[in-house]
């Protein structure tokens, strides 16, 4: 109804000079017909330029006052003309109305108030404020002097307020027509069929359009860096181990590396032990005879520990708390065949039963890495994990002599980050010991070094998180995983 007065008043006249007395007097509301000349106009129809002016509204006090009439005139009409107290006055208007309109009423000398007894001074009153409030409401232009006074009234009773009005002056635009057709999106069959084609307006096809971005998958920060170490893995020469059991037994977790049975870790308070099934059912028998001898009583230039080994320890199932049980069954499969040297690798998952914090969960990735062979010594150690680590951007290194229970020497990694200006603690690396090599039937002159670390905490640098729940596990953000940008390693 609206698009058609826009269009058929412009069909008979040059133009529409005011929107707002147009709709006022097509009796359609002021928003639609601007809906319609917005909508006109984004198509072509009509030329429309904005109009604005300072306009005048009722508040919510000035339109009840606009209904029901001022609060000094509801005062004075319900005064009776014997009098009335004030507190039944009062009573009867309501203790705002009663305020208000006393104010105003001995203001204009209409009322006698006394403190037992409220007159009428008058007979009968004109309400100039109900008035000027309708005429305003009405929309009524008011641009005399008198008029200003009151509006300044008006205004200071906070019973109207001033607004921007905005509209718009029309004319004819270049595609104006006296009637709108929608545009056809398509060429159909049944078009070319009627021969109707020819008459048809054809939407505008629109080139710089974009189409439905296409919601696909998102590689995590930690898959993208994990990536990253893979390549730098496989570029050194290694070889990657199967991970795919998380279940492990404590004999290839703990025992087969050397560690005691009494050790801490092995505590339930830091290991998650199964309870089903919870003991391993195959071992190598004679292998597992050679590490009961080296706990117990040593050998290989050992004293052992001189305790006595228990089977039923060995045998318990727990979530692997390292990759280095991996580590353990492939060398010993690495003796079981005539000897040579190896490079392997593992990034994968492991669990500790600890607290979790901002730099702690009890499921995190260790990435590992080892070298078996003939002849190495604690110089190739470092040399190794020197060009490792400069692959990730620290050739800063710097050692610190440690303890690990299957590894002597040992030695805590730490690499000078040039981002934080400091040196950091980045890993943990050593070489295995004779007890944990030779009971597997290793050579005695094979050595293996290796050297451990976390996949998060190289991640949390690269990507700049300082809390490791915002990485990985419930509460991370997808909004993250989505925009993320491509990894590149290079720490510094």
């Amino acid at each position: 109804m609206a698009e058609e007065a826009v269009l058929g008043f412009l069909h008979q006249n040059d133009e529409i000079s005011d929107s707002g007395q147009f709709a006022t007097q097509s009796g359609i509301s002021h928003d639609e017909i601007v809906n319609v000349i917005k909508s006109l106009s984004a198509f072509h129809f009509v030329d429309a330029k904005d109009i604005k002016r300072d306009s005048l509204i009722l508040t919510d006090e000035g339109r009840t006052y606009a209904t029901a009439g001022s609060p000094e005139v509801q005062l004075v009409k319900a005064i009776p003309p014997e009098g009335i107290t004030p507190k039944e006055l009062e009573n009867k208007l309501g203790s705002q109305i009663f305020k208000l309109g006393r104010q105003y009423a001995i203001k204009n000398k209409w009322v006698e108030m006394g403190k037992s007894e409220v007159t009428k001074k008058i007979d009968t009153v004109d309400d100039e404020v109900q008035k000027l409030l309708m005429r305003i409401q009405k929309g009524e232009v008011m641009n005399s002097t008198e008029d200003a006074a009151a509006i300044k009234m008006l205004k200071s009773r906070k019973l109207i307020a001033s607004q921007i009005w905005k509209g718009y002056s029309v004319k004819k635009g270049p595609k104006y027509a006296r009637e709108r057709r929608k545009p056809a999106t398509d060429l159909t069959r049944e078009n070319l069929q009627r021969d109707d084609w020819k008459n048809l307006e054809f939407k505008e096809y629109n080139f710089e359009a974009k189409g439905f971005p296409v919601e696909g998958g998102h590689l995590h920060p930690l898959l993208k860096v994990r990536r990253q170490m893979q390549m730098i893995f496989l570029q050194m020469g290694f070889e990657e181990m199967p991970t795919n059991n998380y279940v492990e037994s404590s004999f290839w977790n703990f025992d087969a590396l050397f560690q005691p049975q009494q050790h801490p870790a092995r505590d339930s308070h830091d290991t998650f032990f199964l309870k089903e099934p919870s003991t391993t059912k195959t071992l190598p028998e004679d292998y597992v005879a050679r590490v009961k001898q080296v706990h117990e009583s040593g050998g290989y230039g050992s004293r052992g520990y001189g305790y006595d080994w228990k089977r039923e320890e060995a045998d318990k199932n727990l979530l692997r708390t390292h990759t280095t049980a991996v580590s353990s069954r492939m060398l010993y499969a690495l003796a079981q065949k005539p000897f040579a040297g190896q490079r392997y690798y593992s990034i994968d998952r492991v669990f500790r039963n600890e607290a979790v914090d901002r730099t702690h969960l009890a499921e995190f990735h260790q990435i590992e890495g080892l070298i078996c062979d003939r002849g190495l010594t604690l110089g190739d150690l470092q040399g190794v994990l020197q060009d490792f680590f400069s692959r990730l951007g620290m050739s800063k290194l710097r050692f610190k002599p440690a303890y690990n229970p299957y590894t002597e020497p040992s030695m805590e990694i730490f690499g000078y980050h040039e981002g934080f200006k400091k040196w950091v603690e980045i890993g943990n690396s050593g070489m295995f010991r004779p007890e944990m090599l030779l009971p597997m039937g290793l050579p005695e002159d094979v050595r293996v070094i290796a050297w451990g670390l976390s996949l998060e905490r190289p991640t949390m640098i690269l990507y700049g998180i300082d809390n490791i729940r915002d990485l990985f596990g419930h509460k991370v953000d997808l909004g993250l995983i989505k925009s993320n940008p491509i990894c590149r390693i290079g720490i510094q």
